[in-house]
C-alpha cells in the first residue's frame, strides 16, 4: 500500500498537523470509489499540500480493483503514473496520506499500521482517512483522520512488542493512534446551496435512537465486539499460559541445580570429583514471550466498536 510514497521529509515542527481540510471533491471521490467496490476492501492515495499546521487534501485517486490479484500490477509505477497526469493539468500531486474503507469502525489491522508507519516514516505530515460507508448511508458521514503517535512509531520501529518492553515504554492500544480533527471545506455557491436545502427542507429527526434503521447496525455492532472479546480472551489465555510454562520451567531449574548440588556434595564426601557445571540454559531452552501486538490491536478494536455504539445512542 505504500510502497509508492515519496521521499519528502519535512521537520518536526512543520509536521505538526493539528487538522485536516479536506475538499469537498475528495469526500465525493472517495464516496463515488466505495460505492463502486460495494463491500469490499477500497484504498486509495491523498494527494494535497502541507501548510502550517493545516494538511489540505485538495484531490486522491484509488487503487485499482483487484490490483493486489494481479502479478504483472507494479502500484508504484501506477501511483507515479497518475500524479505525473495530475502535474500536467496543474493539480496539486504531492503525497499526504491514504485513505482507507471500513465497516462498524473495525480498521485497526497491522496491516494499516505497517502501511501508516511507511508512510510517516517517509512523510512525517501523512494521514490515513477512515470512511465508514455503511455509516454514511444511514445519514451520518463517516470521514475520520488518523495518525500514529510518536510513542508507537518508536517501538513499531524496533518491532520490540515483548511484554518487558510494552511496561517499560507504558504503551497502551489507547496511545495508538492520535485522531486529527477534520473540517470540510466547500465553494461559496455549494455553502449557499446547502443552507438552501436546509431551509426548504429542515431536518424532523432530532434523536438517532429513533430511527428504526439503526436497528440491524447495533446489532451488528454489538456482535463485532461480542467476537472481538471472545478473541482478546483467548489472547489473554495464551499470555498466561506462556507465564505458567516459564513458571514451571524455572521449577524444573530450581529442581535441577539443587539435584546436582547434592549429587556433588555425596561425591565430594566419598572423595569423588564432583561433576561439572553444565549450562543451564542449553538444558533449558529459554520460552520466548509472545507478542502483545495482537493484543493491542484487539483493544484498540474493541475501543472503536464500543466508540461507534455508543455514537448511535
Amino acid at each position: 500500500m505504500a510502497s509508492g510514497r515519496g521521499s519528502r521529509r519535512t521537520t518536526e515542527s512543520e509536521a505538526t498537523v493539528q487538522y485536516v481540510q479536506l475538499d469537498g471533491l475528495v469526500v465525493l471521490n472517495i464516496i463515488k470509489h466505495c460505492e463502486e467496490v460495494g463491500s469490499e476492501l477500497s484504498q486509495g492515495v491523498l494527494l494535497g499540500l502541507l501548510i502550517g499546521n493545516c494538511l489540505e487534501i485538495t484531490n486522491c485517486f484509488p487503487f485499482p480493483r483487484n490490483a493486489l490479484d494481479d502479478p504483472d500490477f507494479d502500484e508504484m509505477q501506477y501511483q507515479m503514473e497518475m500524479m505525473r497526469h495530475l502535474r500536467y493539468v496543474n493539480i496539486d500531486h504531492l503525497h499526504v496520506g491514504w485513505y482507507q474503507s471500513t465497516f462498524f469502525g473495525g480498521f485497526v489491522s497491522k496491516a494499516l499500521m505497517d502501511s501508516q508507519f511507511q508512510y510517516q516514516h517517509s512523510l512525517d505530515e501523512s494521514v490515513v482517512l477512515i470512511y465508514d460507508p455503511l455509516k454514511t448511508t444511514q445519514g451520518y458521514l463517516s470521514v475520520k483522520a488518523y495518525r500514529l503517535t510518536p510513542q508507537t512509531m518508536a517501538i513499531y520501529e524496533t518491532m520490540d512488542f515483548s511484554p518487558e518492553n510494552i511496561k517499560q515504554t507504558k504503551m497502551a492500544f489507547s496511545k495508538i493512534f492520535d485522531e486529527v480533527p477534520v473540517v470540510i471545506k466547500n465553494s461559496h455557491l455549494v455553502n449557499a446551496l446547502c443552507l438552501e436545502i436546509e431551509e426548504i427542507g429542515p431536518p424532523t429527526e432530532k434523536y438517532s435512537f429513533l430511527d428504526l434503521a439503526t436497528s440491524s447496525v447495533l446489532e451488528k455492532n454489538i456482535k463485532l465486539l461480542m467476537d472481538t472479546v471472545d478473541e482478546l480472551s483467548q489472547d489473554s489465555n495464551k499470555f498466561h499460559n506462556h507465564y505458567r510454562q516459564v513458571a514451571k520451567q524455572n521449577q524444573a531449574k530450581q529442581q535441577y541445580v539443587q539435584k546436582r548440588h547434592q549429587e556433588n556434595a555425596a561425591r565430594t564426601a566419598k572423595g569423588e570429583v564432583a561433576l561439572p557445571e553444565e549450562d543451564i540454559n542449553k538444558l533449558f531452552k529459554p520460552l520466548l514471550p509472545p507478542s502483545r501486538l495482537d493484543n493491542l490491536l484487539l483493544s484498540g478494536t474493541n475501543c472503536f466498536y464500543l466508540a461507534c455504539f455508543l455514537a448511535w445512542l
